[in-house]
């Protein structure tokens, strides 16, 4: 059974408002939402016929098979790791046993980043080890890490306001959750927006809306005139912890250690397929 697959990747039709007309663009006429929706709407039994695959038939549970495997027996995939290397050969292989055309692998260039030994521990005003996670291309701290104050903020509006107090510091972040578009700005330009203002770390409350005391990490972005300082994640948890230490005037001290490095791009593959159409084969 041959399934068509869509990818829309940007809307080219230009439609009068309103009376639903085909325009005019470069000498093509363009077709009319309505038909643009009967054409979806005729494909409601192949959609269907796909979800029963999926859902009851021979492919039942197999996606969740297949990330359980993935992630049992290879783990974490950064890039440029040997266990990214490992997820993309067993990729190949089931692309290859689902009888997919042209399967092969294209050589490529990718960053090479690793995250190394990490460790905060908060020494006033109790001892409390906490979980962290580097941010993604992150630089480590001085082999004996970093033993600074801590200053909360709650939005970079009040790092600005605050930043006589940031020097030297490291800045914690306990951003409230608005939506991920929004709330994920503190993981991304965190780092440099402490850094600005002289911190010599920068931790951010993972962007989540619920935890089990787990930090969730992803990509931050530097920037060129800015220092760069070592950045990672810690747990809403700790983070909500943290701001009512402040509140109640406790002054928190904290260690961490952080043993990123970033290395030359190194080699890799992007792993490609194609799945013929039934209709124009051709194309």
């Amino acid at each position: 059974m041959k399934f068509l697959i869509f990818t829309f990747v940007g809307v080219v039709h230009l439609l009068s408002l309103g009376s639903g007309k085909a325009v005019y663009k470069h000498g093509i006429t363009q077709r009319t939402l309505q038909e643009i929706k009967e054409e979806i709407a005729s494909y409601e039994d192949v959609a269907k016929a796909i979800i029963n695959l999926a859902v009851y038939g021979k492919a039942q549970n197999r996606s969740y098979d297949r990330l359980a495997f993935l992630v049992d027996t290879v783990g974490p995939r950064l890039s440029g790791s040997e266990n990214l290397e490992k997820a993309i050969q067993i990729m190949y292989q089931n692309l290859k046993q689902n009888g997919l055309e042209n399967v092969h692998l294209e050589p490529v260039k990718i960053p090479h980043w690793e995250r190394g030994e990490e460790s905060a521990v908060m020494l006033a005003p109790r001892i409390h080890k906490m979980a962290i996670l580097g941010l993604g291309s992150s630089i480590g701290t001085p082999p004996e890490g970093i033993t600074a104050e801590v200053l909360v903020v709650t939005s970079f509006a009040e790092l600005q306001r605050r930043a006589p107090e940031a020097r030297g510091k490291i800045v914690v972040y306990n951003q409230p959750y608005v939506s991920y578009a929004m709330t994920v700005e503190y993981r991304v330009r965190g780092a440099v927006e402490a850094a600005k203002v002289g911190a010599l770390a920068s931790l951010i409350r993972s962007v989540a809306t619920f935890s089990i005391y787990s930090p969730h990490t992803g990509m931050q972005e530097y920037q060129d005139d800015v220092p760069k300082i070592p950045t990672a994640c810690i747990t809403v948890e700790d983070a909500e912890m943290m701001s009512r230490m402040a509140s109640h005037g406790n002054k928190i001290v904290i260690h961490l250690r952080m043993g990123a490095k970033t290395y030359p791009d190194t080699d890799s593959f992007n792993t490609v397929a194609e799945i013929t159409g039934s209709k124009y084969p051709e194309q």
